[in-house]
């Protein structure tokens, strides 16, 4: 990623990237048959990582006890954190953005089915573990698609760290307000111990 964040898309060329990572251009063309390829491949990459990130920054904030929002909040902020920073600085994101769209729209849609697929997962466990329980017969399913439709409108090569921030509180925001409140477990009352007052001992006396 870092040629074609260097140089966009377009005028990246075989030779650079060979030269950053410092192999031979028949090297390069050994495995990638074609820059099209080449960009499908360093794709694929970026979503792989990203994915990871998010399971590890989750897996992080729920091992410190966060709740269900933090942890959900803490697999997205991760994710695209994570493409923010091979980004960073690029002035060819638009381009890159047309290209990732153009040519691997495909590994978008399997980056985000994955996506789903983890959200939903952290959300089943934690329903069972901390015994949580959704509004209206919402399911886990129902849940993630809810947090990914509201993202939907923000795309990750375009974002930086300040809008990364509003995303993740409007992650938080929808957790909890799919969150049933919790039901109070009624403890049976104990009565209260009938008064009895001082034994009166009667001596007896000998005749």
């Amino acid at each position: 990623m870092e040629t074609f964040a260097r140089y966009g898309y377009r005028r990246a060329s075989m030779d650079q990237v060979a030269d950053t990572a410092d192999l031979t251009r028949q090297a390069l063309y050994h495995h990638f048959e074609s820059k099209e390829a080449l960009f499908r491949a360093v794709v694929e990459a970026l979503h792989e990582g990203a994915l990871q990130a998010a399971a590890a920054g989750g897996a992080l904030a729920e091992q410190a006890g966060s709740s269900l929002a933090d942890v959900l909040a803490g697999q997205v902020g991760a994710k695209i954190r994570y493409v923010i920073e091979r980004l960073q600085g690029s002035p060819h994101v638009e381009e890159l953005l047309s290209e990732h769209q153009h040519q691997a729209g495909d590994l978008n849609q399997r980056s985000h089915e994955q996506m789903l697929a983890l959200e939903v997962a952290t959300i089943e466990r934690f329903a069972k573990t901390r015994r949580l329980a959704l509004r209206d017969n919402m399911s886990g399913l129902d849940l993630a698609r809810s947090i990914q439709f509201a993202l939907r409108g923000d795309n990750e090569l375009k974002l930086d760290i300040i809008t990364l921030n509003e995303l993740t509180r409007v992650v938080r925001l929808i957790v909890l307000g799919a969150l049933a409140p919790k039901k109070l477990t009624s403890r049976p009352v104990k009565k209260p111990r009938a008064f009895r007052g001082p034994r009166l001992q009667v001596s007896r006396r000998s005749r």
